[in-house]
C-alpha cells in the first residue's frame, strides 16, 4: 500500500492510500475534473507525489433569463 499525494502545481488536491501507483501519461479524474499525470516522484518507500495537469474548463455564458411579463397584473 502506498500513500499517494496528488498535486496541481504546488496545490495538494488529494491524498489516497492506493495499491497501485498511477504511471506517467495515465488519465485520472479527481473531484470531477479530468487530468493527466505528468510526473511521479518517490519520496519514501511508501510516500509518492504525483503531479497532474488538468484540462481547461469550458465556461458557457447563457446570459440572463427572459422574464415573461404578460402574466403580471396590470394597474
Amino acid at each position: 500500500m502506498f500513500v499517494v499525494h496528488f498535486f496541481e502545481n504546488k496545490n495538494e488536491l488529494l491524498n489516497q492510500l492506493l495499491r497501485q501507483v498511477p504511471a506517467e501519461g495515465d488519465d485520472v479524474v479527481i473531484k470531477g475534473r479530468k487530468g493527466k499525470v505528468t510526473s511521479v516522484t518517490n519520496i519514501d518507500e511508501n510516500h509518492i507525489h504525483v503531479q497532474l495537469f488538468f484540462e481547461k474548463l469550458k465556461v458557457v455564458n447563457k446570459g440572463k433569463a427572459v422574464v415573461d411579463t404578460s402574466k403580471k397584473k396590470k394597474r
